[in-house]
């Protein structure tokens, strides 16, 4: 027995000292991550800052254009404004900087201008205010990511081998928004089927970023975000399967919302028929103001809108409020102190505010160290196929095919797209008796803690727009918005100004589902706190 004591006492000092040797080794390898992304933003900013252009300034004629789209929908109905004098301003609008920002792949100008005649006719001779609550943003202009098919107009999805294809008919998401009386004046432009962290095709180029062209506009809504931060477009109709709504949004200084899985309909999306059940993919939309948000929801969740209780009152004081400031995912680039700064202030306000008699209740939860992975195990139970959606739906690509003509100089797919194809089939894999326990747990935890009146603030990325291509070297930092995709919960996106070197700040507000309005009455309450979209360009009085 004498004997067994000095052998357990030094396996303990041995299981001790690996401990030990374990995290100076994580700490070591942590600090080597920061260093390499200071070292790669150092060599991308020599060749991409030089690139930054200036966004066209407004005047005192076309300052209408920062309103929001419930005003403009209010002064058109009012008669203040006519619609066809808006849809013009923002048409005129996008001819001077869309060659900057590069974001437009086909438009219907001249069909858009008769159809804001026609609006502004109806008005004229007298319109029933049963007929105008159908058509809450009758007569304003709004713009889409080409991945939704627009009847007569180019849907190629960024692929090259749909250069020429056009949609036969309107996806879901575009006819109600038409059925609500907005006007389509253009489609932007997607990353490959949608699926990577910025918007680069072989067939249109690379979209860039208002606040800086030689920063991302991240993916896959990015024409989409480019278009309505440089006041191009007063709505953006997005998607969001990883991010694809909230990621565009944070780069580009807007709101964005990711609704409640199940509560919108996909049909006509990148191929979608709208049957597809547990799906992580939701309509979304990208604005200026918190104020869309909520009538944007009604009209894309159309019947489902009263599941959302969207009309509820929400008592910010009487709400719990969660943050988490660590995730402990080590695949995701350390948090830039700008962004860490952010959260503290956000922190600070509620705790200030709103959350005066309940502070802010830092939480640590062991799942979100697997963001990417457990939204990467779900994409496998999507009902979409990656390598058969970048074959057009008549092949499947190979993916170490692609990479030998890659190099060569022969495919028609970015680099981003092969690298796609390399994660879904050279690549192990998640087990799903891994996945699946952890995801459940986390799952569960979340509800338990948020249930019907709780909050949680989030980290949005560990930084602000990188430079272009960067992503490549940083695959796993949309972790931060995917994760929520896993976990089917509603997140709005929010805008908290800009940091010192002029790249837009923000935050996500997570809610348990069916609780999007919780998230709202946040996003509202944070705009007026600290000022929400701050515009991309000067106005000239």
């Amino acid at each position: 027995m004498s004997n067994d004591r000095p052998k357990r006492s030094s396996k303990k000092v041995n299981k001790l000292v690996k401990g030990m040797s374990l995290q100076i080794l994580i700490q070591i390898l942590l600090w080597m991550r920061t260093q390499f992304d200071t070292l790669v933003d150092f060599l991308f900013s020599l060749y991409w800052d030089p690139k930054k252009e200036i966004i066209p300034p407004l005047d005192k004629n076309t300052k209408v254009l920062l309103e929001s789209a419930t005003s403009l929908a209010t002064k058109i109905r009012n008669r203040q404004l006519k619609s066809v004098d808006l849809v013009k301003l923002f048409i005129d609008r996008i001819k001077v900087v869309n060659p900057i920002i590069n974001a437009v792949t086909d438009e219907r100008y001249e069909d858009a201008l008769k159809d804001a005649k026609e609006v502004d006719k109806l008005i004229e001779s007298g319109i029933s205010e049963d007929v105008l609550k159908k058509k809450p943003f009758l007569g304003v202009p709004f713009t889409s990511k080409e991945s939704y098919a627009v009847a007569g107009m180019l849907h190629t999805i960024g692929l090259v081998a749909r250069r020429t294809c056009k949609a036969e008919v309107d996806a879901e998401a575009i006819k109600l928004m038409k059925d609500a009386g907005a006007i389509l004046i253009a489609v932007s432009n997607v990353p490959e089927v949608n699926k990577w962290q910025e918007t680069r095709n072989m067939l249109f180029g690379q979209t860039c970023n208002p606040y800086h062209c030689g920063r991302t506009v991240g993916g896959s809504s990015g024409g989409e975000a480019a278009l309505v931060s440089s006041v191009c477009s007063p709505i953006g109709l997005c998607s969001d399967i990883g991010g694809s709504t909230r990621m565009p949004a944070y780069y580009c200084g807007l709101f964005g919302h990711h609704p409640t899985a199940d509560t919108t309909n996909m049909r006509g999306g990148t191929f979608r028929t709208g049957l597809e059940k547990n799906t992580m993919v939701s309509a979304g939309a990208l604005v200026k103001h918190a104020e869309d948000i909520a009538p944007l929801l009604k009209v894309l969740a159309n019947e489902k809108a009263d599941l959302l209780k969207l009309d509820a009152h929400v008592d910010l004081n009487k709400l719990k409020y969660y943050f988490v400031d660590r995730v402990g995912d080590k695949r995701c680039s350390n948090v830039q102190l700008n962004v860490k700064e952010c959260m503290d202030k956000v922190i600070e306000n509620l705790s200030e505010t709103v959350a005066a008699q309940n502070p802010p209740v830092r939480i640590q939860l062991e799942g979100f160290q697997y963001m990417y992975r457990l939204w990467r195990y779900w994409m496998t139970k999507e009902p979409a196929d990656f390598p058969y959606l970048l074959g057009n739906m008549q092949s499947r690509v190979n993916g170490l095919v692609e990479l030998f003509k890659k190099l060569v100089g022969c495919s028609e797919y970015t680099f981003a797209g092969i690298m796609g194809l390399l994660d879904c089939q050279v690549l192990p894999q998640e087990k799903e008796s891994w996945a699946l326990p952890v995801y459940d747990k986390l799952k569960r935890e979340l509800l338990e803690i948020l249930g019907s009146d709780g909050v949680l603030i989030f980290y949005s990325a560990p930084q602000t727009a990188p430079y272009h291509y960067t992503p490549i070297v940083r695959p796993f930092n949309f972790g931060y918005w995917c994760i929520f995709n896993a976990l089917r919960f509603p997140v709005t996106q929010v805008p908290l100004g800009l940091d010192d070197e002029g790249l837009p700040l923000g935050i996500q507000v997570v809610s348990a589902p069916f609780n999007d309005r919780l998230c709202i009455a946040v996003a509202k309450h944070l705009e007026e706190s600290f000022g929400g979209y701050v515009p991309t360009c000067n106005t000239i009085s």
